[in-house]
């Protein structure tokens, strides 16, 4: 790995991307809340939320490894993490986590709102401290409320373009909040004896895989039922509620297998499926709303 690839690698950008995924419906659904008459979002403002939320959830991701380099060591799955292999020291990846920190907030107070910045500070600084330092060794419920980090994006779009918050943002924010577990925790089912070496307290660690399929089950559920809202809150289509409902019923599906004799296969496959769900929803939201707008 390069030099410049090993600071790449501290903002974990796959993860990034899903974050990304749902800021654009964020985006367009505020623009068309906002006038019925616009289409699209700026391209500015767009490309500044975009570029602006990449930083700040790379700067949470960075500051992350710095924080859990020693859990990093003792675990598989993270094991070539650019601090682990020593490719980059922590000095180093400190100063990178600030500069891109400050430069996200830069990014958002000149070219969005003030609201949308205050935001994304307050997302960086809960991944950070709330959940990091906090959350995750003290709870198995850790990712329930680590996770609402993960929800921010959805509300720093929505008030990158109206500097408010609306109904529809909230309800995406749940929607996100209640999809976080199941995701997160199928990964956990997969990796548990990692997070168990680690001394962390996934759910799956010290819960049974009954016990955590169902925790997941409530989740999902609302999940569900937040999708709904959305459509609802947005006024879009009713298409939009049939793909909703395949989209759902092929999650069920996967979360059925869970308890299965091969839990980590049928978890990995539910990680999977849930990455899909959010896609092609998003996907749902952009699309109904361009839609709407032609419509009108």
């Amino acid at each position: 790995m390069s030099h410049v690839g090993a600071y790449v690698a501290l903002m974990k950008l796959r993860v990034v991307e899903l974050l990304l995924v749902t800021t654009l419906p964020a985006l367009f659904m505020a623009t068309y809340a906002q006038n019925h008459a616009h289409k699209f979002p700026g391209l500015g403002v767009t490309l500044a939320t975009l570029i602006g939320g990449t930083l700040a959830a790379g700067a949470s991701n960075a500051f992350n490894m710095v924080i859990e380099v020693e859990s990093d060591r003792k675990m598989q799955r993270t094991s070539n993490r650019p601090l682990v292999s020593g490719e980059i020291n922590q000095q180093q990846a400190v100063a990178f986590s600030l500069v891109i920190t400050i430069l996200s907030l830069l990014i958002f107070l000149i070219f969005t709102t003030v609201l949308a910045t205050l935001l994304t500070f307050l997302a960086i600084f809960f991944y950070v401290v709330g959940y990091t330092i906090w959350l995750k060794r003290r709870t198995s419920q850790n990712i329930v409320w680590g996770g609402i980090a993960g929800c921010m994006p959805v509300l720093i779009g929505w008030a990158a373009i109206t500097n408010s918050l609306s109904l529809t943002a909230w309800l995406f924010f749940f929607l996100i909040f209640f999809w976080t577990p199941p995701h997160f925790w199928a990964l956990a089912i997969k990796y548990k004896e990692d997070y168990a070496a680690a001394g962390i307290p996934m759910l799956p660690v010290v819960a049974s895989i009954k016990s955590v399929q169902k925790q997941m089950w409530f989740h999902s559920v609302f999940m569900v039922l937040f999708s709904i809202l959305v459509l609802f809150s947005a006024h879009l289509p009713w298409w939009s509620y049939v793909v909703t409902a395949l989209l759902s019923i092929g999650f069920a599906t996967e979360l059925i297998k869970i308890a299965g004799q091969d839990s980590g296969r049928s978890a990995l496959r539910l990680f999977h499926w849930s990455i899909t769900y959010l896609s092609i929803y998003s996907l749902i939201l952009v699309i109904a709303t361009i839609l709407a707008k032609h419509s009108v």
